[in-house]
């Protein structure tokens, strides 16, 4: 529970910073006319929507399974991503709908020097919080705040794609802020093009595990025949096993439920993001 917690912090102090560069972003884009702030805006704020997401997830995941859930409740996670992807489609309406009316309506950004110093700031904030969650995700072996890390490293190169944007526009590039709010609006397409995928690999039970490392360490056990029909589903960070072994036929049931009782030990000892494993013993005639 303490790890929890630690992770639940770091998501907070995330949160805070990333909705902070979020609506400081947003706000003067308006203020500024700016399509490439505008919409680099909106693409830090789905981080903070993420930090949410996590937080969320987190809490949930730590609940124990109950009468109705028997599985956990893991997947109210990914039902909150796919909310966050189609989120992001809705922004990316938002962009394309500015950079329209940016180029058939008149377009002059008020873009100056501190415009710059602005955006350099909240690059400063991104890089600060890319370098914290990566050190943190080590620290408690998360892979949720590695993730979210990679997650906000990609708005870091939006930012400067977005700051190149500015210094073309202050020296005379006018379609230079049109181009590169289109590029982040592409950017956050993909993002959530990507995020509903991942999320629906998880929700139709895709394989999450590597299932020949799995069958390693079963047959290293020295009561396992063979091992076959190995399944998983889940996520790579939270996953179920189940899978069939082939024992020698003489023995007795208790010696058999003895070796699958190991098999489930040493396959959560190795792979500590397995939740659970079923074993079915299946007997083989030796000669």
């Amino acid at each position: 529970m303490q790890r929890i917690a630690q992770i639940k912090k770091v998501l907070y102090i995330t949160l805070f910073l990333n909705l902070s560069v979020s609506f400081g972003k947003i706000i003067y884009g308006y203020i500024t006319d700016s399509v490439g702030i505008l919409s680099d805006g909106y693409h830090s704020l789905f981080d903070g929507i993420s930090n949410i997401i996590g937080i969320v997830g987190i809490s949930l995941s730590s609940q124990p399974p109950d009468k109705t859930h028997h599985y956990g409740h893991r997947k109210v996670e990914t039902l909150f991503t796919i909310f966050i992807g189609i989120l992001m489609f809705v922004a990316c309406y938002e962009i394309f709908k500015n950079v329209y009316e940016a180029i058939f309506k008149g377009h002059r950004p008020e873009l100056n020097f501190l415009s710059l110093i602005i955006m350099l700031l909240t690059l400063c904030v991104n890089i600060f919080v890319v370098i914290y969650e990566k050190k943190m995700s080590v620290r408690l072996k998360s892979e949720f705040l590695s993730a979210d890390s990679k997650h906000t490293l990609s708005d870091v190169f939006v930012t400067i794609g977005v700051i190149i944007g500015i210094v073309l526009q202050m020296v005379g590039f006018k379609f230079a802020d049109v181009i590169t709010g289109s590029v982040v609006g592409f950017i956050v397409a993909y993002t959530g093009f990507q995020i509903i995928r991942e999320s629906a690999d998880v929700l139709v039970d895709k394989s999450t595990a590597d299932v020949f490392l799995i069958k390693d360490i079963v047959c290293q056990h020295k009561g396992v025949i063979e091992c076959h029909n190995i399944r998983t589903r889940g996520v790579k960070t939270c996953f179920f096993v189940d899978l069939h072994i082939l024992v020698r036929a003489e023995l007795t049931v208790r010696d058999a439920h003895r070796i699958a009782h190991e098999v489930e030990d040493e396959l959560k000892t190795k792979i500590p993001e397995i939740v659970d494993v079923v074993v079915h013993i299946e007997p083989k005639e030796v000669r």
